[in-house]
């Protein structure tokens, strides 16, 4: 396999236009930065710089605020119904333009393009559902139990908001902050991950050309990312804060955020079971758990990281899965055969080979593992099947964020549910059963905020995506992602 090192026409064009050497995005134009400094952004599939971009300071997300807060009163009283259609409108361009965006995010995340396909195609869709959630903001009008008063409870937005995106899905982990804030009448401030600013930069022009006004998206990409982030923290002018990322992280920020009481939304952490039953209809179990945990090659928050099968079926589901795992074709996203892409970092390579020579000295053993090619530059790691991993392995208390399905087996019910419920994280989980009633009582018995029955997939705009314990507070997406971005306001008026 001899790898591709360039990539379509169509994303050199799309770099270009994005003009990243002058990347931080402020009222509606984007600028060099304060210091004109610049950082690279590489591709994570021949380790090939991309682009330079500029490096934003505190200085720049001074300016960010300023921005924001002149652009906040009339934005915020813009009429829902155009906002409503500003939004369908970047949905449409979104779409209209996601094959370069799709292989823009390939390019800088490394992801194979039809994971980057199905990322655009779920980015636009948040543009969509907020563009129909804005117009339909619910009130109260009742009378007081005492009487002599009516009560009318309202919603105002929450004002600016501070938003810190990941790597791992860059487009959409943007627009599902984005598109709910500027639903609800505030105006942004978005601090990409540093891996992956480009795609950041692209939606902030795509906004633009939809309407929304100068001032109303700002985005400053950094190598710096607490200096940019604790100066939005401790500005008064700043309302929220909404952070997706690593539980650590985000320990962090709650901290820094108390000082001023800033709201806050936190998705982080996940280490999600993925159960299969003795009844389960296996086709249907295998291609949950091919999406569960492989998607974006594991580096997912919501990725089944344990895979809990019943002794029953556990040598004919190792069998199958590892048959498809050991399958998959291994590659740049140049390649239209890829299937799995690189991890996004060296780091984050020797990181997932450390948990595995772990398990594997623990007890493990490697049942199946995918070809990685010989004579590709990035940083690929092969996916694989494990057995016999040890419950109290490292490798199952850990975020994999990589293509590991580690299998151990099952017979209690009991047992299994306290195993599944044995980590500090609670974002997903997925249970497969033939039976329904089964799956849904364990189910309501798994500590997590969300929960795929039979089907290996838990995202969609129209449902709150969160989680419990250490993963997180707070929901996006459905109705109550717009809920996070605003305050509630009642009126008490005198009816004697």
């Amino acid at each position: 396999m001899t790898q591709a090192t360039t990539h379509p026409t169509a994303v050199t064009d799309l770099i270009a236009t994005i003009e990243p050497e002058r990347g931080v995005w402020i009222g509606g134009a984007g600028a060099a930065g304060s210091t004109s400094a610049t950082f690279a952004v590489s591709d994570p599939a021949t380790t090939d710089e991309l682009a330079r971009i500029s490096d934003g300071t505190p200085d720049d997300a001074r300016r960010a605020v300023d921005a924001a807060a002149d652009a906040l009163p009339a934005w915020s009283a813009t009429a829902p119904r155009k906002r409503a259609d500003i939004l369908r409108r970047a949905f449409e361009l979104m779409t209209e333009r996601s094959e370069a965006l799709a292989g823009l995010i390939a390019a800088e995340n490394g992801k194979a393009m039809s994971d980057a396909r199905g990322e655009v195609a779920y980015a636009a869709e948040f543009f969509r559902w907020y563009s129909e959630e804005c117009v339909r903001m619910e009130g109260v009008y009742v009378e007081s139990p005492a009487g002599g008063t009516r009560t009318v409870v309202t919603h105002r937005p929450i004002g600016v908001a501070a938003l810190v995106t990941p790597w791992n899905f860059p487009a959409a982990m943007a627009t599902r902050k984005i598109a709910p804030a500027l639903g609800a009448g505030c105006t942004v401030l978005l601090k990409p991950a540093s891996e992956t600013p480009l795609t950041a930069l692209a939606i902030a022009r795509i906004l633009t050309d939809a309407g929304v006004p100068d001032g109303a998206v700002n985005v400053v990409p950094t190598s710096k990312a607490s200096t940019v982030v604790t100066e939005w923290i401790e500005d008064p002018r700043v309302a929220k804060l909404s952070f997706t990322g690593s539980t650590g992280i985000g320990s962090r920020l709650l901290e820094q955020a108390a000082g001023r009481v800033v709201s806050t939304s936190m998705e982080l952490g996940g280490n999600a079971p993925l159960v299969v039953a003795a009844d389960a209809d296996l086709d249907k179990a295998i291609d949950g758990a091919m999406i569960a945990k492989l998607r974006n090659g594991g580096q997912a928050c919501t990725a089944a990281n344990r895979l809990f099968v019943h002794e029953d079926v556990a040598e004919e589901f190792t069998a199958r899965l590892g048959e498809r795992v050991a399958a998959l074709r291994v590659g740049p996203a140049a390649d239209p055969d890829t299937e799995i892409g690189p991890l996004i970092s060296d780091k984050a390579r020797r990181g997932v080979d450390e948990l595995v020579q772990k398990a594997l000295a623990e007890g493990a053993r490697v049942t199946h593992q995918a070809d990685v090619p010989d004579g590709l530059a990035g940083w690929f790691y092969p996916p694989m099947v494990l057995r016999d991993v040890p419950g109290d392995s490292v490798l199952m208390g850990t975020e994999i964020f990589g293509p590991i399905a580690p299998i151990v087996t099952w017979s209690d019910d009991d047992a299994m549910v306290a195993a599944v419920n044995d980590t500090e994280f609670g974002l997903s989980a997925y249970v497969f059963s033939g039976d329904l009633k089964w799956a849904m009582t364990i189910a309501e018995r798994l500590e997590v905020g969300m929960v795929g029955i039979n089907r290996g997939l838990v995202s969609d705009p129209a449902a709150p995506f969160g989680g419990v314990k250490s993963s997180g507070l707070g929901r996006e997406g459905g109705h109550e992602g717009i809920a996070e971005y605003q305050e509630v306001q009642y009126f008490s008026i005198d009816w004697s």
